[in-house]
């Protein structure tokens, strides 16, 4: 009976230090592989480089989409117990670029358009529609004639809009040449002191086409692992009046965990005394607002979600 009791033991004992060898064995594997993925990761990164560098346009587009949808029945814990809410959104970044020896040609647009909806069953004269919250387009081409490695002669177009309530009213289209400097391959800065910033609107009497300075920052950038990052800075400085200068900053960050989905983040920012006083006469009914009365508060966006890459 003794010797069973001591056989017994002996085998549990051998089989715990057999599964322990095999466990540090496998974390030790683990490990390796977890290296060895980590510099085939840098590795193609560095061919991404090096392709990205090629001559030859190179496409691409990735966004994110943001869904939220809810409905509470009797919930009397609640204000409104009978009510149905909603947000949707999502946005959309193109990149298209062409680049030659002596030249390149550069496109980029963005669509960022966004609805939410929250419906008092109860109330019968509440809006149960879904009512736009964000709405935000831009498209621009630049053109380059090489001088050296990082400096071109250029022209810019660039157009910037609603499309949703108010398409064209601003519409912005900026008409532009001077100079861009290129100090990496997903880095383009443009620097244009002689450019036209023709506003079209039906308030005349507060959006005023003017010349001015435009620049113009752009990096775009499609990391190892799945991750993507934009952003996008553009600012027209008029020389006509600081009232009618204005900027905006667009951020577009993704990351693919599952073929080509993943999770994607975008803000954006702005300021524009323009439209400032223009929300000011038109939605407020302050119809004795000016430039110098009114407060022109900063401009912002952001959308969580879902996000595809293309």
């Amino acid at each position: 009976m003794k010797r069973l009791i001591l056989l017994t033991w002996l085998t549990s004992f051998a089989f715990i230090i057999a599964n322990a060898q095999t466990l540090e064995e496998l974390k030790a594997q683990r490990a390796a592989k977890k290296d060895t993925l980590a510099r085939l990761e840098g590795e193609i990164g560095a061919i991404q480089g090096q392709i990205d560098a090629l001559p030859g346009w190179k496409v691409r587009a990735f966004g994110t989409i943001g869904v939220n949808l809810s409905r509470f029945n009797d919930w009397f814990s609640k204000g409104t117990p009978n009510s149905a809410g909603g947000n949707i959104a999502f946005a959309v970044n193109g990149i298209a670029n062409l680049d030659q020896e002596k030249f390149f040609w550069r496109n980029s647009a963005t669509v960022n358009l966004a609805w939410i909806r929250f419906d008092d069953r109860d109330d019968p004269d509440d809006d149960s529609d879904f009512e736009e919250a964000t709405d935000v387009f831009n498209i621009n081409s630049l053109y380059g004639r090489k001088l050296s490695d990082n400096w071109a002669a250029s022209g810019l177009v660039e157009y910037r809009t609603t499309l949703l309530s108010n398409f064209n009213d601003p519409g912005y289209l900026d008409l532009g040449v001077g100079f861009t400097w290129t100090p990496a391959t997903d880095l383009v800065v443009v620097i244009h002191p002689l450019n036209y910033n023709i506003v079209f609107s039906d308030m005349d009497a507060v959006f005023d086409s003017s010349l001015g300075a435009k620049i113009m920052a752009d990096y775009a950038r499609q990391l190892p692992g799945g991750v993507t990052f934009k952003t996008n800075f553009s600012t027209f400085q008029s020389y006509k009046s600081s009232d009618l200068s204005n900027w905006t900053w667009t951020n577009s960050f993704g990351y693919t965990f599952w073929k080509v989905v993943g999770v994607g983040f975008e803000f954006g920012l702005r300021g524009n005394k323009q439209e400032a006083l223009n929300y000011e006469i038109t939605e407020l009914g302050n119809e004795d607002a000016t430039f110098d009365t009114i407060d022109n508060q900063l401009q912002s966006y952001w959308i969580l979600g879902l996000s595809y890459s293309f």
